[in-house]
Protein backbone atom coordinates (compact mmCIF):
# COMPACT_ATOMS: atom_id res chain seq x y z
CA UNK A 1 0.00 0.00 0.00
CA UNK A 2 0.96 3.53 -0.63
CA UNK A 3 -0.44 6.53 0.72
CA UNK A 4 -3.69 4.57 0.63
CA UNK A 5 -3.45 3.03 -2.86
CA UNK A 6 -3.49 -0.60 -3.51
CA UNK A 7 0.04 -1.99 -5.91
CA UNK A 8 -0.36 -4.94 -7.64
CA UNK A 9 3.19 -6.48 -9.58
CA UNK A 10 2.73 -8.35 -12.52
CA UNK A 11 5.89 -10.54 -13.84
CA UNK A 12 4.87 -11.57 -17.27
CA UNK A 13 6.89 -14.83 -17.45
CA UNK A 14 5.85 -17.25 -20.80
CA UNK A 15 7.32 -21.01 -21.02
CA UNK A 16 8.73 -20.48 -25.01
CA UNK A 17 11.92 -18.64 -25.38
CA UNK A 18 14.20 -18.87 -28.67
CA UNK A 19 17.41 -17.63 -27.81
CA UNK A 20 17.76 -19.32 -23.92
CA UNK A 21 15.42 -22.40 -23.78
CA UNK A 22 13.40 -21.99 -20.73
CA UNK A 23 15.06 -18.59 -19.92
CA UNK A 24 12.79 -17.20 -17.35
CA UNK A 25 13.97 -19.94 -15.06
CA UNK A 26 17.49 -20.83 -16.05
CA UNK A 27 19.70 -21.69 -13.12
CA UNK A 28 21.44 -18.42 -12.49
CA UNK A 29 24.17 -18.91 -9.39
CA UNK A 30 21.86 -21.39 -7.98
CA UNK A 31 18.50 -19.75 -8.54
CA UNK A 32 16.32 -19.79 -11.76
CA UNK A 33 16.41 -15.85 -13.02
CA UNK A 34 12.74 -15.19 -12.09
CA UNK A 35 13.26 -15.48 -8.83
CA UNK A 36 15.62 -12.15 -8.68
CA UNK A 37 12.37 -10.24 -9.95
CA UNK A 38 10.58 -12.08 -7.47
CA UNK A 39 12.48 -11.35 -5.06
CA UNK A 40 13.08 -7.80 -5.69
CA UNK A 41 9.04 -7.05 -5.39
CA UNK A 42 8.79 -9.39 -2.13
CA UNK A 43 10.91 -6.79 -0.26
CA UNK A 44 9.25 -3.90 -1.77
CA UNK A 45 7.44 -2.00 1.53
CA UNK A 46 4.44 -0.77 -1.08
CA UNK A 47 3.24 -3.96 -2.98
CA UNK A 48 0.17 -5.86 -1.82
CA UNK A 49 0.21 -8.30 -4.13
CA UNK A 50 2.73 -10.14 -6.61
CA UNK A 51 1.24 -11.77 -9.48
CA UNK A 52 3.21 -14.14 -12.22
CA UNK A 53 1.50 -14.39 -15.38
CA UNK A 54 2.69 -17.52 -17.10
CA UNK A 55 1.84 -19.93 -19.49
CA UNK A 56 4.01 -22.76 -18.07
CA UNK A 57 3.76 -25.19 -15.20
CA UNK A 58 6.71 -25.39 -15.01
CA UNK A 59 7.10 -21.94 -14.04
CA UNK A 60 4.54 -21.79 -12.61
CA UNK A 61 5.88 -24.56 -9.86
CA UNK A 62 9.21 -22.48 -9.55
CA UNK A 63 7.51 -19.70 -8.67
CA UNK A 64 5.10 -21.78 -5.77
CA UNK A 65 8.16 -22.63 -4.03
CA UNK A 66 9.76 -19.26 -4.11
CA UNK A 67 6.19 -17.95 -2.32
CA UNK A 68 3.81 -17.07 -5.20
CA UNK A 69 0.65 -17.94 -5.91
CA UNK A 70 -0.04 -18.41 -9.14
CA UNK A 71 -3.47 -19.18 -9.79
CA UNK A 72 -3.87 -20.06 -13.37
CA UNK A 73 -2.69 -20.61 -16.54
CA UNK A 74 -2.17 -17.87 -19.10
CA UNK A 75 -4.42 -18.42 -22.35
CA UNK A 76 -2.20 -19.95 -24.85
CA UNK A 77 -3.31 -16.68 -27.41
CA UNK A 78 -1.68 -14.45 -24.60
CA UNK A 79 2.18 -16.93 -24.81
CA UNK A 80 2.88 -16.31 -28.60
CA UNK A 81 5.92 -14.01 -30.06
CA UNK A 82 3.32 -11.79 -31.20
CA UNK A 83 1.30 -11.43 -28.09
CA UNK A 84 1.43 -7.98 -26.31
CA UNK A 85 2.68 -7.66 -22.47
CA UNK A 86 -0.29 -4.83 -22.17
CA UNK A 87 -3.03 -7.46 -23.48
CA UNK A 88 -1.18 -9.65 -20.77
CA UNK A 89 -2.11 -6.68 -18.29
CA UNK A 90 -5.42 -6.02 -19.38
CA UNK A 91 -6.20 -9.75 -19.48
CA UNK A 92 -4.90 -10.67 -15.52
CA UNK A 93 -6.45 -7.19 -13.88
CA UNK A 94 -9.52 -8.07 -15.67
CA UNK A 95 -9.63 -11.80 -14.53
CA UNK A 96 -8.71 -10.29 -10.90
CA UNK A 97 -11.40 -7.55 -11.06
CA UNK A 98 -14.24 -10.34 -12.07
CA UNK A 99 -12.74 -11.99 -9.03
CA UNK A 100 -13.79 -8.68 -7.02
CA UNK A 101 -10.24 -7.93 -6.60
CA UNK A 102 -9.11 -4.32 -7.44
CA UNK A 103 -5.74 -2.18 -7.22
CA UNK A 104 -5.25 1.30 -8.38
CA UNK A 105 -1.93 0.96 -9.63
CA UNK A 106 0.15 -2.08 -11.68
CA UNK A 107 3.97 -2.59 -11.63
CA UNK A 108 5.19 -4.36 -14.61
CA UNK A 109 8.71 -6.03 -13.77
CA UNK A 110 9.74 -8.42 -16.09
CA UNK A 111 12.31 -11.26 -15.07
CA UNK A 112 14.76 -10.49 -17.88
CA UNK A 113 16.06 -7.31 -15.87
CA UNK A 114 17.52 -9.01 -12.85
CA UNK A 115 19.65 -6.55 -11.52
CA UNK A 116 16.74 -4.33 -10.71
CA UNK A 117 15.94 -3.95 -6.67
CA UNK A 118 13.79 -3.65 -4.07
CA UNK A 119 15.20 0.19 -3.92
CA UNK A 120 14.67 0.78 -7.52
CA UNK A 121 10.88 -0.65 -7.48
CA UNK A 122 10.35 1.51 -4.31
CA UNK A 123 12.03 5.16 -5.47
CA UNK A 124 10.15 4.19 -8.23
CA UNK A 125 6.78 4.07 -6.54
CA UNK A 126 7.57 6.74 -4.57
CA UNK A 127 7.54 9.44 -7.47
CA UNK A 128 3.38 8.72 -7.46
CA UNK A 129 3.64 11.29 -4.31
CA UNK A 130 4.75 13.75 -7.21
CA UNK A 131 2.84 12.79 -10.08
CA UNK A 132 -0.27 11.13 -8.90
CA UNK A 133 -1.66 10.50 -12.43
CA UNK A 134 1.12 10.05 -14.70
CA UNK A 135 2.82 7.01 -15.63
CA UNK A 136 5.93 5.60 -14.76
CA UNK A 137 9.46 3.93 -16.48
CA UNK A 138 12.58 3.34 -15.78
CA UNK A 139 15.47 4.50 -17.86
CA UNK A 140 19.27 4.45 -17.82
CA UNK A 141 21.66 6.81 -19.21
CA UNK A 142 22.82 5.92 -23.14
CA UNK A 143 26.18 4.74 -23.42
CA UNK A 144 27.00 5.68 -26.69
CA UNK A 145 25.57 9.04 -27.52
CA UNK A 146 22.84 9.26 -30.77
CA UNK A 147 24.69 12.52 -31.61
CA UNK A 148 27.23 10.23 -33.16
CA UNK A 149 25.37 7.23 -34.71
CA UNK A 150 23.85 7.50 -38.48
CA UNK A 151 21.94 5.19 -40.54
CA UNK A 152 22.66 4.52 -44.07
CA UNK A 153 19.77 6.01 -46.81
CA UNK A 154 18.59 4.62 -50.04
CA UNK A 155 21.62 6.33 -51.97
CA UNK A 156 24.26 4.91 -49.65
CA UNK A 157 25.09 7.51 -48.37
CA UNK A 158 25.36 8.20 -44.23
CA UNK A 159 22.34 10.74 -42.26
CA UNK A 160 22.55 11.43 -39.05
CA UNK A 161 19.82 10.60 -36.64
CA UNK A 162 19.71 13.92 -34.92
CA UNK A 163 19.40 17.07 -37.12
CA UNK A 164 21.96 19.13 -35.48
CA UNK A 165 26.12 19.57 -35.68
CA UNK A 166 28.17 16.71 -34.58
CA UNK A 167 30.79 19.04 -33.92
CA UNK A 168 30.16 19.66 -29.84
CA UNK A 169 32.56 18.74 -26.99
CA UNK A 170 31.87 15.73 -25.38
CA UNK A 171 31.33 17.66 -22.38
CA UNK A 172 28.60 20.01 -23.94
CA UNK A 173 26.53 16.99 -24.99
CA UNK A 174 23.24 16.83 -23.72
CA UNK A 175 22.29 13.86 -21.84
CA UNK A 176 19.62 10.93 -23.32
CA UNK A 177 18.12 8.46 -22.06
CA UNK A 178 16.86 5.04 -23.07
CA UNK A 179 13.79 2.55 -22.39
CA UNK A 180 15.73 0.11 -20.07
CA UNK A 181 12.36 -2.12 -19.84
CA UNK A 182 13.19 -2.96 -15.67
CA UNK A 183 9.96 -1.06 -14.83
CA UNK A 184 6.33 0.40 -15.32
CA UNK A 185 3.66 1.51 -13.26
CA UNK A 186 0.66 3.21 -14.54
CA UNK A 187 -2.94 3.64 -13.17
CA UNK A 188 -5.02 0.01 -13.50
CA UNK A 189 -7.90 2.57 -14.85
CA UNK A 190 -5.85 3.29 -17.58
CA UNK A 191 -4.79 -0.48 -18.60
CA UNK A 192 -8.09 -1.71 -18.51
CA UNK A 193 -9.79 1.25 -20.63
CA UNK A 194 -6.76 2.07 -23.13
CA UNK A 195 -4.66 1.54 -25.51
CA UNK A 196 -2.01 2.50 -24.52
CA UNK A 197 1.79 2.18 -25.10
CA UNK A 198 4.10 1.24 -22.25
CA UNK A 199 7.32 2.69 -23.58
CA UNK A 200 5.87 5.75 -23.79
CA UNK A 201 4.78 6.13 -20.01
CA UNK A 202 5.93 9.87 -19.44
CA UNK A 203 7.76 9.80 -15.99
CA UNK A 204 11.07 9.30 -16.05
CA UNK A 205 13.02 6.78 -13.36
CA UNK A 206 16.67 7.05 -13.76
CA UNK A 207 18.52 4.52 -13.04
CA UNK A 208 22.36 3.75 -13.18
CA UNK A 209 23.36 2.49 -16.23
CA UNK A 210 25.40 -0.72 -14.05
CA UNK A 211 21.87 -1.97 -12.94
CA UNK A 212 20.54 -2.00 -17.07
CA UNK A 213 20.91 -5.84 -18.14
CA UNK A 214 18.42 -7.27 -20.58
CA UNK A 215 18.88 -11.03 -20.55
CA UNK A 216 18.53 -11.78 -24.16
CA UNK A 217 21.51 -13.87 -25.28
CA UNK A 218 23.32 -16.50 -23.62
CA UNK A 219 26.54 -13.09 -23.39
CA UNK A 220 23.83 -11.82 -21.40
CA UNK A 221 23.62 -14.68 -19.26
CA UNK A 222 27.31 -14.74 -18.77
CA UNK A 223 27.77 -11.27 -17.95
CA UNK A 224 25.02 -11.73 -15.20
CA UNK A 225 26.44 -14.64 -13.57
CA UNK A 226 29.98 -12.92 -13.50
CA UNK A 227 28.45 -9.58 -12.11
CA UNK A 228 26.32 -11.52 -9.29
CA UNK A 229 29.86 -13.29 -8.25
Amino acid sequence: MFHDKKIIAIIPARGGSKGIPNKNIVDVNGNPLIVYTINAAKESQYIDRIYVSTDSTEIADVCRANGVDVDSLRPCYLATDEARTLDTLKYTLNLLQSQNEYYDYVILLQPTQPLRSHIHIDEAIDLIAIHENASIISVSEVEDHPLFMRKINEKGKLESLLQTSSTVRRQDLPVYYKVNGAIYINKVSDIVTQDISLNDNQIPYVMGRQYDLDIDTLEDLERLRWLLK
